[in-house]
C-alpha cells in the first residue's frame, strides 16, 4: 500500500487533478506539514515527470496535466503553506516573476510557494514581466531578492536585461538576482553577473537562506 506521500506522487506523475487536490485537502485535515507534504510527495512528482518528458517517455500534454495538478494541489495547501510563513521570523523579501515572452508560471508559482512557505515575503510579477517591472517592483517592495524565471531560450536575455538595468541604475548592490528555469545554469548565472542559480524550488530556497544567512 502506498503512503502519503508516494500517493501525492503518483497523483502528479498520472496527471490526476482530482486526487491531487484530495490528498492535498486529506494533509491538511490530518494535520500534515504542508511543507514537508509537497517536499516529499509533490515536488518528487512532478521533478519525475520532467525527467520523463525529456527521456521522451511522457509526450507534453502528459506534462501539462501534470503541471495542472501540482498548481491544484499548491492552490489547496496555500493557505496553510501561507499560516507556516507567518508563524516565522520574516527572512526577507523577495520579488519574483517569468521574464518577458515567457508565459510559463508553473515553476515560478512552485518557487514563489516555497519561499513563502520558509517565511519569506513574496511579491509574484506573474508572467512575461518586463524587465523594467522586475526593477520597479523591487525598489518599491524593498526586496532583497529578484528571481527571474526564463523556460525559452529565446527569452533569457531578459534575465540578462535586467541585470543590465540594476547597473546602469546604480542599483546593483541592493539586491541579490537569483535566475532559474530549463535553458538556465550556473554557468549562465555567472556569465551575467547574477547571485546564482537554482535548478528547483527547494534548492531555491536553500541557496537563498545562504546568500541571505
Amino acid at each position: 500500500m502506498l503512503n502519503m506521500f508516494e500517493e501525492c506522487t503518483e497523483a502528479i506523475l498520472a496527471g490526476n487533478r482530482t486526487q491531487a487536490e484530495e490528498l492535498a485537502r486529506r494533509a491538511i485535515a490530518e494535520g500534515v506539514d504542508p511543507l514537508t507534504v509537497i517536499e516529499r510527495g509533490f515536488v518528487p512528482g512532478l521533478r519525475e515527470a520532467g525527467r520523463r518528458w525529456e527521456e521522451g517517455e511522457l509526450f507534453l500534454p502528459e506534462l501539462v496535466l501534470a503541471a495542472e495538478a501540482m498548481k491544484a494541489a499548491s492552490t489547496i495547501l496555500q493557505p496553510a503553506l501561507s499560516e507556516h510563513g507567518r508563524n516565522q521570523t520574516t527572512r526577507g523579501r523577495v520579488v519574483i516573476g517569468t521574464i518577458e515572452g515567457d508565459i510559463h508560471d508553473i515553476g515560478k508559482t512552485l518557487v514563489a510557494t516555497m519561499f513563502s512557505a520558509n517565511g519569506y515575503d513574496i511579491r509574484d510579477l506573474g508572467a512575461d514581466v518586463p524587465a523594467v517591472k522586475f526593477v520597479a517592483e523591487a525598489e518599491s517592495f524593498a526586496a532583497n531578492f529578484i528571481c527571474i524565471s526564463a523556460l525559452l531560450t529565446t527569452t533569457m536575455a531578459g534575465q540578462k536585461r535586467v541585470l543590465e538595468l540594476l547597473h546602469e541604475r546604480a542599483l546593483r548592490g541592493r539586491y541579490r538576482v537569483l535566475v532559474g528555469g530549463a535553458p538556465c545554469s550556473a554557468k549562465w548565472a555567472a556569465q551575467i553577473g547574477a547571485d546564482g542559480y537554482a535548478g528547483d524550488a527547494i534548492s531555491a530556497v536553500q541557496l537563498a537562506n545562504s546568500l541571505w544567512g
